[in-house]
């Protein structure tokens, strides 16, 4: 154990000095969701994330949206556990068939208006795997999607636009905007 310690000790700190926090893009992202989610969920919006069958990659990115440097829940944004206690499902890989009735349940047990979120290209077609015996495919195969967040995986900042435009389909009464 002293061994390593005077390693520790000999070698000091090694890390990457932290990026500036001023991403000119991020700030503006960031500053309309706060917006949005003050006029119409109170000025905090509960997320439930939904793995559907992934790969993990996409959750990678959406448990980036919490590190120091995104940092969205200054915005308003928290996730939560329990469908229950969710505005918002963020859904992702494709659907295996053993997922279907835990996503629908899950989709059920969220109270409305609630907003469904299918991320990457998994969520929003299947991905390379597609329909077959094993998968659903599209998360909208199983449940309503109110929006798609295309990448494989998607960046943070897109997650975060992908949010804003899900939003957006709310009307200032919380309810979902008649389709044009």
């Amino acid at each position: 154990m002293l061994r390593i310690l005077g390693k520790i000790q000999r070698i000091g700190i090694v890390t990457e000095p932290l990026p500036r926090i001023d991403e000119p893009a991020l700030e503006e992202v960031g500053a309309q969701l706060k917006a949005h989610i003050g006029e119409r969920f109170g000025g905090s919006l509960a997320i439930r994330a939904v793995d559907a069958g992934s790969c993990n990659g996409c959750e990678l990115e959406i448990h980036a949206l919490n590190n120091p440097y995104y940092g969205i829940e200054r915005f308003g944004v928290h996730f939560v556990a329990s469908p229950r206690h969710a505005d918002m499902l963020l859904v992702t890989g494709p659907v295996s068939r053993h997922m279907q009735t835990a996503l629908r349940r899950t989709y059920e047990a969220t109270p409305d208006p609630k907003l469904v979120i299918a991320v990457g290209e998994c969520g929003a077609n299947g991905g390379e795997f597609g329909v077959s015996y094993a998968s659903c495919g599209a998360v909208s195969n199983v449940v309503p999607v109110d929006a798609v967040i295309r990448g494989c995986p998607p960046a943070p900042l897109a997650l975060m636009r992908g949010i804003l435009e899900a939003i957006g389909k709310l009307d200032g009464s919380g309810k979902r905007r008649a389709a044009r």
